[in-house]
């Protein structure tokens, strides 16, 4: 069983980082386009209201979410997505952001109170509490990582991304998943940097195939907000280094991803 106090503290750290972006946005910002094709910061934030809704409802209503999911599954769920962003975006944005604040703080409520060793229904699996945190984090690190290029501000990380350092580790296969491919058996080491200083590492000291570096670029990597040539991620072996072109934290469709250079030169 792994605890999950560290997690839900640092979730409700992130989604307050997050809030803090938006918290006294100008209209006109809400509007602002960001990287992801056709999503504004409206879109963002609405995307994570209907995320943390469904999370909080898995973790405190297990039977109406399971009930919830085989409606979805008849339209799939891409485009229940897309329903629940009509749903969202159109809303006042004085609503919008109350909405988010609701669904953020009812669901890491809902995650808190389950039982370590309890499983929680999700979307495929279900999940240990720990485990659909760790996922919750990954979208508040991805679709905040949105906003703050759309917005033209630059997020100062903090070793709490070592819970989607991790999640992206544990998940190392979606990406091959995702693009029909057969995942390797062998295991790789991760070796990354904390924006502290101190060295993360994951996996077998002495696996063959290797991936080194930040681990706040390794994060930006693993949910695709940038491209592999703009980090300071690198691999040592043939898998790993295919491992760094397909790399993705989350299940479906990949999409577009980041062109190389479409951020220009990384402030130091």
């Amino acid at each position: 069983m792994t605890d999950t106090t560290g997690v839900i503290d640092d979730l409700t750290a992130e989604g307050a980082a997050v809030d803090a972006l938006v918290a006294d946005l100008p209209e006109a910002g809400w509007d602002a386009p960001s990287p992801a094709p056709g999503w504004t910061v409206r879109h963002q934030i609405a995307h994570l209201a209907f995320i943390f809704r469904i999370a909080g409802l898995a973790a405190a209503q297990p039977e109406a979410f399971i009930e919830m999911t085989k409606a979805v599954a008849n339209v799939g769920f891409d485009n229940a997505v897309e329903a629940a962003l009509q749903e969202f975006i159109h809303d006042p944005t004085e609503v919008l952001l109350s909405r988010w604040r609701a669904e953020r703080d009812a669901a890491i409520k809902a995650l808190a109170a389950v039982p370590g060793d309890k499983l929680v229904p999700w979307l495929v699996n279900p999940l240990p509490p720990y485990v659909l945190a760790c996922a919750g984090m990954m979208e508040l690190f991805a679709h905040g990582q949105d906003v703050a290029d759309a917005l033209g501000v630059r997020i100062e990380r903090t070793d709490r991304i070592k819970h989607l350092a991790g999640f992206a580790v544990r998940v190392r296969d979606f990406g091959y998943e995702a693009r029909n491919l057969t995942p390797p058996a062998e295991e790789f080491r991760f070796e990354l940097t904390a924006p502290s200083g101190a060295l993360w590492t994951f996996g077998p000291a002495d696996a063959q195939q290797r991936v080194t570096g930040s681990a706040e670029d390794f994060c930006l990597l693993a949910t695709r907000r940038r491209h592999r040539f703009d980090l300071d991620v690198r691999a040592k072996g043939t898998l790993a280094d295919q491992w760094l072109d397909i790399a993705q934290a989350y299940r479906g469709a990949a999409g577009e991803g980041r062109r190389p250079g479409q951020f220009g030169p990384r402030p130091s």
